[in-house]
């Protein structure tokens, strides 16, 4: 599952990123790394960006990124 297809108010553990290169690199300097619990906090009208919470503050993730980020529930 990845973290683009939960809904508002779902929270999952990061199991891996997906990404390669330059796009890993700066996903994960943005604090989602594996290992992680991220929560949706809510999606824009037209579903991109999605903000998520993780590690105590809030981040807005483009849909192809969110798409990347392996998580569990």
């Amino acid at each position: 599952m990845t973290l683009k297809e939960l809904k508002p108010g779902q929270r999952g553990k990061v199991t891996g990123l997906g990404a390669e290169g330059a796009m890993k690199r700066r996903i994960m300097d943005m604090g989602v790394t594996p290992g992680v619990e991220i929560q949706v906090v809510k999606t824009a009208p037209l579903g991109d960006p999605v903000e998520v919470r993780v590690r105590g503050y809030e981040l807005s993730l483009r849909k192809d990124e969110a798409a990347l980020v392996n998580i569990e529930l």
